[in-house]
């Protein structure tokens, strides 16, 4: 530790530190644009300038000098830092000035107004007037891509956009041309940006000259109710904020969680909110002659009462989506045990995962933050570019690092970073537990639900962990076996067990014609159901499940609910309730209650706090919010014995376009529109 006096208080800092980070610790504000926690240091902006007693007679960038730079005192004593002396106050004040020089200052109707570092710090650390009677420069405004609006007259040239798109997204999307006036920030000839992480730039900018293009002129920050949730669009759960105004939610924003998704978030969880008011399910409807009509709750129910009557318990099943909550895939637990109906899946894939083998076997053990320290990683059948972004971001963090080889076995994909290529499919990963590669002390062995959901996934399991007990990937102290996965009720279903039981049909066994008799989808989208049975869809939007549906009951989205979730590393977390359903449309959990009651197999609770009291008694780790349950080793052999015979096929990942992955998504126009780019994108690239 390094000791410092930063305006008259001692500290201990590590000598790596930086003076800026130092004097925050000491508790002095310091005002800065280009600097940024989790990018590189550029220095360009000045405004964090401080003053270094016995160092030069200038003031220092502080965002750019060591501790470790700084000379002590003749004497010994601790360097001695000042932020609020008559030079920084002048320094400061002159920066700020040459800054608003080519600035246009249209804050009355600039959309970063309230929320805008340039107009917070000129008021705090600015001149009083401007000396600068010139005309201002003039840039004209680029399109960068569908997600990101810009206004380049205000760009302060902070590069912050300019480092994300290398360092983070991985895609460097975005440069500078030109020198000193004449410098612009801009994509390459002006064409949208590439990243499924483009949005973040907008965050970012500390000036209005990079704004989310959807939620352009729709609301000022002051008026928003902001609720703290959980992201259900990949498997990840990046912690979001939900601003809304009123009934409708306005945007989505990033939460900082350093454990799961640092503060970035895809463009899918920022731009699908126009999904969430279109093609919304708002009352329940009853198919009579091939034709939905409207029907009442009580009507919707009879119907449904009258075929589960007629039905033996074994013609009867269940299959839970990929955005559920575990309260109501608990509720329709309880409630098919209660039929005595033994068919429940939570895997439309048809993952080859199960409770049965352990909880170790079906979630990412190393956890997201586990990465930071692992120093390989060989990726079976997975594009975590498109199946978890911000996972991939991470993976490339640390790649940048070096001392990271990384394999990839399945299909070749631009994944922002250098891999080796092993091979295509099965029988590559059963060569690596004869012939390892070289000894890592902390290796990941990644495996995705393009290697899972076949029908020698379980196999393929099996010789996963074969492979990640011969490179050295589980062991004391270190567990590198790593699903993958890609629906964010996945691990919540696998943990309450909602799988098949003796003599049960699975997800793609119940969807055939002639399986069942009635057929509950609890927002069940991704899965065709073959038609013979009578389905129940409860769900959010009119899409696959609605379509196919006897019965449509309008359920909630995951911002109209309180509602928990584990994410793929198997951490319980909890999202918040940001606003109402529309409608007639009600919470799912107090769906199934009212229709079981109907039913005559009354549940045992009658609120959200008596449902997860129940919840938590069959299943304690699920009450401990924000933590990661302790997970045996499971039996890699046990899996072998039991799987399928092998195949030849390549792996091939499970998304095919990631912009159109559940209902929500596909009912907006803004991911119709990057779906559209996307694909003119790998047009280009495969000609």
């Amino acid at each position: 530790m390094s000791r410092l006096i930063v305006d008259g208080i001692e500290i201990d800092v590590p000598p790596e530190y930086t003076l800026l980070q130092a004097c925050e610790v000491a508790g002095a504000e310091i005002p800065r644009f280009c600097f940024h926690e989790r990018l590189s240091i550029a220095g360009n902006c000045r405004m964090c300038l401080v003053e270094v007693k016995g160092g030069p007679p200038k003031p220092s960038a502080s965002c750019a000098v060591a501790v470790k730079d700084l000379r002590p005192g003749p004497n010994g004593e601790p360097a001695v830092v000042l932020t609020k002396s008559p030079m920084v106050k002048k320094a400061r004040e002159g920066v700020m000035e040459f800054l608003l020089i080519n600035h246009p200052l249209d804050c009355p109707i600039c959309d970063q107004g309230g929320e805008c570092d340039l107009q917070d710090q000129a008021m705090a650390f600015g001149f009083h007037s401007s000396r600068y009677s010139e005309n201002k420069r003039a840039v004209e405004d680029k399109y960068i891509g569908p997600l990101v609006r810009t206004s380049m007259n205000r760009c302060i040239h902070c590069t912050r956009c300019v480092r994300f798109t290398a360092e983070v997204a991985g895609t460097g999307d975005m440069g500078a041309t030109g020198r000193g006036e004449d410098m612009e920030i801009t994509t390459y000839l002006e064409t949208a940006m590439r990243s499924e992480l483009q949005g973040n730039i907008a965050d970012l900018c500390p000036v209005g000259a990079l704004l989310p293009k959807p939620y352009s002129f729709k609301a000022r920050s002051w008026e928003l109710v902001k609720t703290e949730s959980i992201d259900v669009m990949d498997a990840l759960g990046s912690a979001i904020r939900i601003d809304t105004r009123g009934r409708e939610v306005m945007r989505i924003l990033p939460r900082i969680n350093d454990s799961v998704n640092e503060e970035w978030i895809s463009d899918k969880t920022r731009e699908i909110v126009d999904g969430l008011k279109t093609k919304r399910l708002d009352r329940p409807f009853l198919r009579e002659n091939g034709k939905l009509r409207e029907a009442s709750w009580q009507v919707a129910f009879q119907a449904i009462a009258a075929k589960v009557k007629q039905a033996p318990p074994e013609r009867i099943g269940a299959i839970a989506g990929d955005l559920c909550a575990v309260e109501e895939m608990f509720a329709l637990e309880l409630l098919m045990q209660s039929l005595g109906a033994v068919s429940l899946d939570c895997r439309q894939d048809g993952a080859k995962l199960a409770r049965g083998f352990g909880r170790a076997s079906y979630i990412f053990n190393p956890a997201i933050a586990g990465i930071d320290q692992a120093d390989g990683l060989i990726i079976v059948g997975s594009n975590p570019r498109k199946e978890a972004p911000v996972l991939n971001a991470r993976i490339r963090k640390r790649w940048l690092k070096g001392g990271f080889p990384i394999g990839v076995i399945g299909e070749k994909a631009d994944l922002t970073y250098e891999y080796n290529y092993l091979g295509a499919g099965p029988e590559t990963l059963a060569s690596m537990g004869d012939h390892p590669p070289a000894e890592m002390e902390k290796p990941i062995v990644l495996i995705g639900q393009g290697a899972l959901a076949r029908e020698d996934g379980q196999t393929i399991l099996a010789l996963a962990a074969k492979a990640a007990s011969a490179l050295g990937a589980v062991k004391e102290g270190w567990n590198g076996f790593a699903i993958l996965h890609t629906a964010a009720a996945r691990v919540g279903g696998l943990d309450l067990g909602f799988v098949p039981g003796q003599g049960g049909l699975d997800a793609g066994s119940m969807a055939k014609s002639g399986a069942l008799d009635v057929l509950f989808l609890l927002g069940a989208d991704e899965i065709a159901v073959e038609p013979g049975a009578f389905v129940v869809y409860q769900g959010t939007h009119g899409d696959r499940g609605a379509g196919r549906a006897d019965v449509i009951l309008p359920g909630a989205a995951y911002t109209e609910k309180s509602g928990t979730y584990v994410n793929t590393e198997g951490r319980v977390q909890l999202a918040d309730r940001a606003n109402f359903p529309p409608g007639d449309a009600r919470e799912d959990w107090a769906i199934l209650r009212a229709l079981s009651d109907v039913l005559g197999h009354k549940l045992p609770f009658d609120s959200l706090k008596a449902l997860r009291a129940c919840l938590y008694a069959g299943h304690p780790h699920l009450a401990k919010l924000d933590e990661i349950a302790a997970n045996e080793p499971f039996d890699a052999a046990q899996l072998a014995a039991s799987g399928a015979a092998l195949t030849r096929a390549p792996f091939v990942s499970s998304i095919a376009d990631f912009y159109l992955t559940n209902p929500i998504a596909r009912a907006s126009a803004v991911m119709a529109e990057c779906s559209a780019l996307a694909e003119g994108f790998a047009r280009e690239a495969a000609e």
